[in-house]
């Protein structure tokens, strides 16, 4: 394995160095940003080196790096970043943890937590973020540039396109599929085919006028 370079210095790029340097290993050696977004020379007690000079310092020839520029308009600033990484000669990796089911079929600068439920039989894009605690069920298929939020429940043989964001506790019901650019909102259940571009939301639940003193008082919780 290569040295690591991470692009990113936001919280999701403190999360994968975690995951990369502290709980496997890997040799993550600094991180780089668009020179204008520096906020300082280093990062987690790293170098951070502009972007575009990144070749000078850490020459793809000895370095591969990571895409974490966040889920903003649907991943697609990530997935452009990409393409400027590989333009520059690098070679992009994933982190797919060891808990993982071995026979997941993955992309490119994929990254996939612990504590995640993939069953067998699962293939997933290029740029998939699977955060720790969500479900991803047998036989479905995940397009590239998506990011799956904890808890986000996927059932099996679903067909996910591409830059769609799945929400805490959302819920997809078996065997259907979402189209491109879809937002499925938390505590969701989907469970019709789902057209580009849809937005799938419920509304907060509302407060109760009584206050926290209030309801201890009337419900006994304190008791219990």
């Amino acid at each position: 394995m290569k040295d690591i370079v991470i692009f990113g210095t936001g919280v999701n790029a403190d999360i994968v160095q975690f995951y990369m340097r502290e709980v496997s290993g890997w040799p993550v050696k600094a991180f780089t940003v668009n020179e204008q977004y520096l906020k300082g020379d280093t990062f987690n007690g790293l170098p951070v080196v502009p972007f575009e000079t990144i070749e000078q310092t850490y020459p793809p020839d000895k370095y591969s790096m990571f895409v974490i520029a966040g889920y903003h308009d649907m991943l697609a600033i990530n997935a452009n970043k990409i393409q400027e990484v590989e333009a520059k000669g690098y070679e992009v990796i994933s982190y797919i943890h060891p808990d993982a089911p071995k026979d997941l079929v993955h992309g490119k600068n994929c990254f996939v937590m612990q504590g995640n439920c993939i069953h067998p039989r699962v293939v997933i894009g290029d740029n998939v973020f699977v955060w720790s605690g969500a479900i991803i069920g047998h036989h479905s298929k995940v397009g590239s540039n998506n990011w799956f939020a904890s808890g986000a429940g996927i059932s099996g043989n679903v067909t996910i396109g591409n830059n769609c964001f799945f929400s805490v506790n959302c819920t997809i019901g078996h065997g259907i599929t979402l189209g491109n650019e879809v937002f499925v909102g938390a505590n969701t259940l989907t469970i019709k085919n789902t057209e580009d571009g849809k937005v799938i939301i419920k509304e907060s639940d509302k407060p109760i006028k009584l206050n926290t003193k209030q309801f201890l008082r009337m419900s006994k919780f304190n008791s219990l």
